[in-house]
């Protein structure tokens, strides 16, 4: 996967910004319609489910207001849980062990 510099534009947070392994960030188009940052989204995801985002998304998908971050978040016993952030409120709405079903 390679590094978006737009991406790095918005890594603020020196915790975010830390914890980012290089990966491909696919919502820039959708970006235009979330009222949170996506590197708000990393977060809140980070605060959620400590670990290391291995993948990240902006999409469209039920639940909350139908445009959440998808991230993959790798824990240190090397666990990946999904964990899904509403793009407009900030809500966690999903936290869970990635079966990688998907």
């Amino acid at each position: 996967m390679k590094f978006s510099p737009t991406l790095a534009a918005l890594c603020i947070s020196g915790l975010v910004a830390s914890s980012l392994p290089a990966f491909a960030y696919n919502g820039e188009s959708l970006a235009k319609d979330a009222k949170i940052s996506l590197a708000q989204a990393q977060t809140i995801a980070l605060s959620a489910q400590p670990g290391t985002i291995v993948d990240t998304e902006l999409e469209h998908e039920k639940g909350g207001s139908s445009l959440r971050y998808s991230f993959d978040v790798k824990t240190s016993a090397n666990i990946v849980h999904e964990v899904g952030i509403d793009a407009q409120s900030g809500a966690v709405l999903e936290n869970s062990i990635d079966s990688g079903n998907d």
